[in-house]
């Protein structure tokens, strides 16, 4: 698996990055360190997690993925070969959420105890904080960086004009700017006016940003938890409709063309995509991760690009005023 440099930073990341919002909870110890070993036999380098991961559970109270990585990098000897990214911002027990300078402080010596390590290689803003000023929250930031506790920062379900702010706010104060955005993406597009509550869709906006300033673009949910091949999935609703199923059929089309899975082929677009989106991979088996891993060795035309883009766009007939 090759790398890339983080944004406009020199943190270089495998291309793919493994999601881990089940680890330590569904998905137990065991099963948890052999898709991790998995992932680190094929070159993977880049692990996204969250301090609160997965306390919307019953029986789970956050920190468990955090706790379960940190374990599997001190047990198999890891820690320096590895890219970690965390999250706060949303509440969870014993911490109310926010992102003000104390709870920016107080989560990430959380987070460091369980990850079992002195540094959080990249950490993100979780979800907007309206009522906490963009700048106690941009220098509390920047003084973790200074500390040599936090290497780079990142923001997460933000909206791409609250992303613009702070980082000319940075550049103003001279602090550390966010250098990645993490928004949900996939394949098929939203309809009209669908939400996905604090989740942000990875929108037109969000890319061209991401051109014009150098941000990295990281996806998540890219694969809607397998429902674009399994029958006991139901496609959600925010994605039905007409522009949906021409998309999914040409979806089924350049996977055969490809001799590839559609999940490979998901992946694989949105590598090469301009610009590029690097996927966050998942999966609660080592097969799952396998398919998803050997994705990085499907390679797809402009021809295949392009019909891929423009599936399911509506054919707006020329007409002329007489």
């Amino acid at each position: 698996m090759q790398s890339r440099n983080l944004g406009h930073t020199d943190i270089a990341v495998s291309e793919l990055c493994f999601g881990t919002d089940l680890i330590g909870s569904r998905i137990d110890e065991a099963s948890a360190f052999k898709l991790f070993d998995l992932f680190h036999e094929h070159g993977g380098t880049f692990i996204d997690t969250a301090n609160f991961y997965a306390a919307w559970l019953d029986g789970f109270h956050g920190g468990e993925s955090e706790s379960t990585i940190g374990r599997w990098m001190k047990d198999r000897g890891t820690r320096h070969q590895m890219v970690i990214a965390s999250k706060l911002g949303f509440d969870y027990p014993e911490c109310s959420g926010g992102l003000s300078a104390a709870q920016i402080e107080a989560e990430c010596e959380k987070s460091l105890t369980r990850l079992q390590t002195d540094v959080i290689d990249l950490y993100y803003a979780h979800i907007d904080d309206p009522n906490t000023p963009l700048e106690e929250t941009m220098a509390a930031y920047d003084r973790l960086v200074q500390a040599g506790k936090v290497r780079a920062i990142g923001a997460s379900n933000l909206p791409v004009w609250r992303i613009a702010e702070a980082n000319l706010l940075s550049e103003l104060k001279g602090w550390t700017p966010y250098c990645a955005i993490e928004q949900r993406y996939t394949y098929l597009r939203p309809r009209h006016g669908a939400s996905f509550g604090p989740q942000l869709w990875m929108n037109d906006q969000v890319r061209e940003f991401s051109r014009a300033h150098g941000l990295a673009l990281v996806g998540y949910s890219i694969l809607l938890q397998g429902a674009y091949t399994r029958d006991d999935k139901p496609m959600p609703a925010q994605f039905a409709g007409p522009e949906s199923n021409d998309r999914l059929a040409t979806l089924q089309d350049i996977a055969k063309e490809v001799d590839a899975t559609p999940h490979q082929v998901i992946i694989a677009w949105m590598r090469q995509s301009d610009p590029p989106i690097l996927p966050i991979i998942a999966g609660s088996q080592v097969a799952q991760v396998k398919e998803n891993i050997d994705a990085l060795g499907v390679h797809l035309s402009k021809d295949q690009m392009a019909r891929l883009n423009e599936a399911g766009n509506p054919k707006v007939k020329e007409t002329w005023l007489r």
